[in-house]
C-alpha cells in the first residue's frame, strides 16, 4: 500500500510535472505514437477492408494475413527493425503500425458482413449505384464495429508504446525502463499508473462513440427487435388457416 502512496505522491511532486522529462511531456508523447500509429493503420486498413467486405474476396487471405500479424512478437519486431532502421521512434513506430492494423481491417471488414444482405439488396432495388451502397448503406452500418476495431487496435498501441523508449523514443516507457534499471519501483509503478489511466479514459471515449454512431432503429450486433421477439423463449406463433382446414 505504501508503494501506491509513493507512487502518487511522485506523481504529484512539481518536479516531475514540467520540463522535458515530465509526465505532462511524456503522456503527450505517449499519446501522439499512438494517435500516428493507429491513423497510418486505418489509412491503409480502413481501405481494404470495406473491399474485402463489399466484394466478399480475399477474406480468407486476411484472415491469415492478419492473424500472422497478430503473431508477432512485437518486442522482437522493434529490436529487429531498429537494426535495420537505427535508434529513434521509426523503429517502434513501423511496429506499433503492424500492431494496429490486424484490428482495423477486421472491423472494418466484420462490419461490412454484419450488415443484412436484405437491406443491400433493397438499395440495389430502388438504383443505387454500388458506390451509393457503401457510402450510404453500408459504411453508416458497419461503423460500430469499425470504431470497436479501432478501439481495439489504440488500446494495444497504449499498452505497447511503452517499449519504445527502449530504443531511444520517449514514451511514459521511459519511467518504467528508468525506475527497472535503477530499483526505483515507485518511479516504476507512477509510470504504470499513467499508462492504465490513459487507457481507462481512451476506452471510455471509444465505448461513447461506439454508442453515438450507432444508426437510430439498429442495435449493434443484435438482431431486430421484430426477429429478437419472434426467437424469445415462449413466443407465439401463428400460421394461417388455410381452405379446408377451418
Amino acid at each position: 500500500m505504501n508503494l501506491f502512496v509513493d507512487a502518487f505522491a511522485w506523481l504529484a511532486d512539481p518536479t516531475h510535472l514540467s520540463g522535458a522529462d515530465g509526465v505532462p511531456t511524456r503522456l503527450g508523447e505517449h499519446l501522439w505514437y499512438t494517435v500516428v500509429a493507429v491513423v497510418i493503420a486505418s489509412v491503409l486498413a480502413i481501405p481494404a477492408g470495406y473491399l474485402i467486405g463489399h466484394t466478399g474476396r480475399g477474406r480468407t487471405l486476411a484472415v491469415a494475413l492478419t492473424g500472422g500479424a497478430r503473431a508477432l512478437p512485437t518486442v522482437g519486431l522493434v529490436f529487429l527493425l531498429a537494426l535495420l532502421v537505427g535508434i529513434g521512434i521509426t523503429a517502434p513506430m513501423i511496429a506499433f503500425v503492424v500492431l494496429a492494423i490486424p484490428s482495423v481491417l477486421a472491423g472494418a471488414y466484420s462490419g461490412f458482413e454484419a450488415v443484412d444482405r436484405k437491406t443491400v439488396d433493397a438499395a440495389r432495388a430502388v438504383g443505387m449505384t454500388e458506390w451509393q451502397i457503401v457510402t450510404k448503406v453500408e459504411v453508416p452500418l458497419g461503423l460500430p464495429l469499425l470504431i470497436g476495431g479501432i478501439r481495439s487496435a489504440t488500446l494495444q498501441v497504449v499498452a505497447t508504446a511503452t517499449i519504445a523508449t527502449v530504443v531511444g523514443a520517449g514514451g511514459l516507457g521511459t519511467y518504467i525502463f528508468r525506475g527497472l534499471r535503477s530499483n526505483d519501483y515507485t518511479q516504476m509503478l507512477a509510470g504504470s499508473i499513467v499508462v492504465i489511466a490513459l487507457a481507462v479514459v481512451l476506452e471510455i471515449v471509444f465505448s461513447i462513440a461506439q454508442r453515438l454512431v450507432v444508426p437510430a432503429g439498429v442495435t449493434a450486433g443484435r438482431p431486430s427487435d421484430t426477429r429478437s421477439k419472434a426467437l424469445r423463449p415462449g413466443a407465439v406463433t401463428t400460421t394461417p388457416l388455410t381452405k379446408g382446414t377451418q
